[in-house]
């Protein structure tokens, strides 16, 4: 394995790391608006994945390409399923 690959793993075990000790600190009435509010960089991750996807050159990178469109894809519909039911709560039901 080439020193390039032991760079790109640690870079990732690193920020995946501060990731989590990161969130973990955010109080827990702030974590639902975190998350709804960080829709637009799912948006921005599936762009890239997209961009990504068109810039393949072979058929190993074309399949990974596809698997990152469609799990961003999934990502980003997700979080706005979640914030649309988050909202839901606070709708005032007719009759109240």
């Amino acid at each position: 394995m080439s020193v390039d690959f032991w760079i790109i793993l640690y870079i990732v075990m690193l920020a995946a790391f501060i990731g989590y000790e990161v969130i973990s600190r955010v109080p827990v009435t702030l974590h639902t608006p975190l998350m709804s509010g960080s829709n637009f960089i799912h948006g921005i991750v599936l762009v890239g994945s997209i961009i990504a996807l068109g810039m393949a050159q072979n058929d190993l990178e074309r399949a990974i390409g596809f698997v990152a469109v469609v799990m961003g894809t999934l990502n980003v519909t997700g979080g706005y399923v979640v914030t649309d039911r988050m909202l839901s709560m606070f709708v005032r039901k007719k009759g109240d």
